[in-house]
């Protein structure tokens, strides 16, 4: 977006109160607050989140948003997709996410299985989310078809964070992880963020589409895009934090690994290893008298 130049190479930096990325209001990000950044061309992160410390790390750091996202179920959890992850397994995540941080909004993703059954069934664990988790809001899948999730949700007072393109918890209908919204597929995707936008959802997360698509997208709606391998045009980017820490041994392509966070894990406990079986460690300064 042209407009990108108007923001500071380092928001942090300039101490500005209004800016969502970096900025010091000294209050929880709402939705308002995003929307005011759709309307200023301000592009903002999002990160991943699944515990207190992290949490803390990455709202220090002046990161807006925090999903807890069920990819815990693969960098959590151990598991090869998204889908056997429950609710029950995601709500002491999120409630972790929300005491560890002060500033950013929490947003929770609705697990498979929890929401697509009917509009009721997704309003009872959205409530169980912003009850028993404190999260702001909730994220969850699909087109025209959770048309009345989101509105019901919305209705009930629960923003909605809205996903469309590659959603991992339809991968057994997509035929894997694969890019989405080529073709005649972009004019569905297109027609199915505008239906979400006018149903309430406060943004929308685009996964794994051509970049010209998600820039179309983006053009086209007043509420925020935010792109996950969905090239450069979108509002926001967010990534799984593990994936840009270096932490996953094989990341997918749209992913930048900004730290070898795993290398200095390796080589940290490496170091620790070998002084307890040398008797370096502990030491007398790490010891008692």
């Amino acid at each position: 977006m042209s407009s990108v130049s108007a923001v500071p190479s380092n928001p942090s930096a300039s101490g500005s109160a209004g800016m969502l990325y970096g900025g010091s209001s000294g209050r929880r990000v709402t939705v308002r607050d995003i929307a005011a950044a759709k309307e200023r061309h301000e592009r903002w992160p999002m990160v991943t989140a699944y515990d207190a410390m992290t949490a803390r790390v990455f709202d220090d750091a002046g990161i807006p948003v925090l999903l807890v996202g069920d990819s815990a179920a693969m960098v959590v959890y151990g598991y090869d997709s998204t889908l056997p992850v429950t609710v029950d397994d995601l709500l002491p995540l999120t409630a972790a996410v929300v005491r560890g941080s002060s500033r950013a909004m929490v947003v929770a993703d609705l697990p498979f299985g929890s929401y697509q059954a009917s509009p009721q069934q997704a309003l009872e664990t959205a409530a169980r989310f912003m009850k028993e988790s404190g999260a702001h809001a909730v994220k969850l899948e699909g087109g025209h078809r959770v048309l009345p999730q989101v509105e019901m949700l919305v209705s009930a007072g629960i923003p909605v964070m809205a996903h469309l393109g590659l959603t991992p918890q339809s991968v057994n209908v997509l035929g894997g992880y694969r890019v989405q919204g080529r073709g005649q597929a972009g004019d569905e995707l297109m027609a199915d963020a505008k239906a979400l936008e006018h149903a309430g959802a406060f943004s929308v997360v685009l996964e794994c589409v051509p970049s010209e698509l998600a820039e179309r997208v983006t053009a086209s709606l007043s509420i925020p895009t935010i792109g996950i391998g969905a090239g450069p045009g979108t509002d926001a980017q967010v990534l799984v934090w593990q994936d840009l820490m270096g932490l996953t041994s094989h990341p997918a392509k749209f992913v930048k690994k900004y730290f070898d966070l795993a290398g200095e894990m390796e080589r940290a406990v490496r170091s620790f290893a070998d002084e307890v079986s040398t008797g370096v460690f502990p030491a007398p300064e790490h010891s008692y008298r």
